[in-house]
């Protein structure tokens, strides 16, 4: 299949879905429109979206229910991105090649920005008929309300953000990468994973087969992400290898060197398609989007 094709098509439902569910312009709270429109548009893959719709399909599951959670999940991802730009955290000036949600709004605006995004990410996905939480799909919701917020929060992605800011500049070791990884971003792609697949009914050995693929494709995600900043300061600074130009961050390359980090990617691609022997080719989607992450460390 045209991965690329795919990615780009299910990207264009999300975007035009998050359109729909985002809450109207009012006039006192321009600014924050704004600045949700400015950091949510702002040119993402929608990665963990299209995971839960492609987990969503492969298990069976038809038409729009997916979407709000889809949303939700973007929605979540990106006031993260808003907070981690923010001087106090990462202190970026640009993101994609744009200027940063505080750059544009101001601090107070962007911080605002991101906990409107993050409550609005909760209310999407509660929001659904009043029947449906007194029937067996209000347990079902309720059941990935939970997954979500224990992946966003402190046991999950904010836990892992906590470590890596006090990892900073210190000497880390392989458990330490690895506990920040799969929580700061692991445990958001996994649950992506996981919320598509609940939502289209898998149980039993069928939830744990794509439970493996997300853990594997989560972790690989971000490995990739340390090789790739590697490369990238190394060639902007005209250096042959970026290996010591993370020391002292919490990543893989910092720890194990470049192309072992690279070699522990190709291995958590391998992991992740693996996982899927269970399932023919309604898990194509996944198989490739596995592929793709690989494939942008060449």
């Amino acid at each position: 299949m045209d991965i690329r094709r795919y990615l780009q098509e299910k990207k264009e439902i999300v975007d035009a879905a998050l359109e729909r569910y985002l809450p109207k312009k009012e006039e006192f709270t321009l600014n924050l429109h704004k600045a949700i429109q400015h950091s949510l548009f702002a040119g993402g893959k929608r990665i963990r979206p299209i995971l839960s719709i492609a987990s969503f399909e492969a298990v069976g599951g038809k038409g729009e229910r997916i979407l709000p959670f889809a949303c939700a999940l973007e929605m979540i991802h990106t006031y993260s991105l808003i907070h981690d730009d923010l001087p106090a955290l990462d202190n970026d000036d640009y993101r994609r090649g744009k200027p940063t949600c505080h750059k544009v709004f101001g601090e107070a605006i962007a911080i605002l920005a991101g906990d409107g995004l993050l409550t609005e990410a909760f209310r999407l996905m509660t929001n659904q008929p009043p029947g449906d939480f007194r029937s067996s799909d209000g347990g079902v919701i309720l059941d990935l309300v939970n997954e979500v917020a224990q992946a966003a929060g402190v046991s999950g992605m904010v836990g892992g953000q906590v470590v890596d800011v006090e990892s900073e500049g210190k000497g880390v070791d392989l458990p330490t990468v690895q506990y920040i990884h799969a929580r700061k971003t692991g445990a958001m792609i996994l649950a992506s994973v996981r919320v598509g697949a609940k939502l289209g009914g898998a149980k039993g050995e069928i939830l744990n087969a794509l439970t493996r693929y997300g853990e594997s494709v989560g972790l690989a995600f971000q490995v990739v992400d340390d090789i790739l900043n590697v490369e990238g300061e190394a060639a902007l600074m005209g250096k042959k290898t970026g290996s010591d130009l993370f020391r002292g961050k919490a990543t893989y390359p910092s720890v194990l060197g470049l192309e072992e980090s690279k070699k522990k990617g190709r291995e958590l691609v391998r992991m992740a398609v693996d996982a899927l022997k269970p399932f023919g080719p309604e898990a194509d989607p996944l198989r490739e989007i596995a592929r793709f992450v690989a494939a942008r460390e060449y």
